[in-house]
């Protein structure tokens, strides 16, 4: 089959319960569907692996769920024709350093690289580097800072820090003719960047970047062109199966495929996936037309500060007992369901919330209340 001069980069790729069985199975082909081709048929396919490939080992202590799935997917990410994976995210290091390490084997022993992680931050920070046609493609992968970065010696994900990216972006430019950044971060369930979020991606298009992509959020957002660069704002799920989710965000997302030669191009491939049944599937006309509608809603939003940001205070208002539960210095499921009914008063003083916001605010408190709070991480 003839490559393409392509560039296909589809969201989180977890292949677990129906999908895990089928792979298991020998039945991954049946998991595409009319998606396959579109990915062999392309120059670089690339898929962010949402977990660790590894059989073994315990898991970490985090806030979240531990995911991982068998060493022997990445034969099947390869017979599908994907090249590259992604590393930086949230889970990559759900199963330590050994899950990361195995993930990397069995990745290289079916011919498939990898970006966004390694065995330190010096690691974790390499860039690809590849020719499409007669283009030398750098990628470049970050991550919010969750459970699974590094900042140092230690094994895993490729940190989300601007300024260090930044100039990342611009050496990977000097070395090449097209630069791919690809970020994991954003609100999960959440349709739409925050403020912070549009301004972060859209430094890094003014670092060099040539194109933008982002996941994470487990739902598509929209995109815009900024100075000429297009920046995707979330692409959903590529494969994420969980059989009493359906008809619902988590079902439906989108891949971009961006054309180096002969001249610059994107489009955007939206489908179903794990809705009803397992894989993926494109989305027929009529179903086209409805995503697009939404996509130029959510663009209609992007490109309006005061819009985004009226939204954001809306999402913010709608996760706002969740994350008052985190805040509080306790656990007990009791005292939550009382004091979401004003029928226990909160154990945070309004003097208490008050030093918290400081702290968390102002990045010189929170670097220092980081430090510390890392060194009780894995007692």
């Amino acid at each position: 089959m003839n490559k393409r001069a392509t560039i296909l980069v589809t969201g989180d790729f977890c292949p677990v319960n129906r999908t895990g069985k089928m792979i298991l199975n020998n039945k991954g082909d049946e998991l595409l569907n009319d998606f396959l081709n579109i990915v062999r048929e392309s120059g670089l396919a690339i898929t962010n692996l949402e977990c660790p490939l590894t059989d073994d080992g315990p898991g970490i202590e985090k806030v979240g769920p531990l995911l991982r799935a068998p060493a022997n997917t990445a034969r099947t990410l390869s017979d599908w024709g994907f090249k590259l994976v992604t590393l930086a995210n949230n889970h990559i290091m759900d199963y330590k350093s050994d899950g990361l390490a195995s993930t990397i084997n069995a990745c290289k022993e079916n011919g498939i690289a990898h970006v966004g992680a390694g065995a330190t931050n010096t690691d974790a920070k390499m860039v690809y580097y590849n020719k499409i046609g007669d283009q030398r493609v750098a990628v470049l992968n970050f991550a919010e800072n969750e459970f699974s970065t590094t900042h140092g010696k230690s094994p895993g994900a490729n940190p989300l820090e601007a300024a260090v990216n930044y100039r990342d972006i611009v050496k990977a430019k000097e070395l090449s003719d097209f630069v791919l950044v690809i970020v994991h971060g954003g609100n999960e369930m959440y349709n739409l960047p925050s403020l912070r979020t549009k301004n972060t991606l859209r430094f890094f298009a003014e670092a060099g970047a040539d194109a933008v992509i982002q996941h994470h959020a487990h739902c598509y957002s929209g995109y815009e062109l900024y100075k000429g660069v297009p920046i995707f704002y979330g692409l959903g799920n590529f494969i994420f199966d969980k059989p009493h989710i359906f008809n619902s965000p988590w079902n439906t997302g989108y891949a971009v495929e961006l054309t180096l030669e002969p001249q610059f191009t994107f489009k955007i491939i939206p489908y179903e996936q794990s809705n009803g049944n397992a894989g993926v599937r494109l989305l027929n006309n009529a179903e086209k037309e409805n995503f697009f509608q939404n996509v130029n809603r959510l663009n209609n939003i992007i490109g309006n500060d005061d819009h985004l940001c009226e939204e954001f205070e809306k999402y913010c208002t709608r996760v706002k007992r969740m994350y008052d539960s985190f805040l509080e210095p306790h656990s007990i499921r009791l005292f939550h369901f009382l004091r979401n009914r004003n029928l226990l008063p909160s154990f945070l003083s309004r003097q208490k919330k008050t030093l918290y916001l400081n702290l968390f605010r102002c990045e010189s408190h929170r670097e220092v209340v980081i430090n510390i709070l890392k060194r009780h991480e894995h007692v």
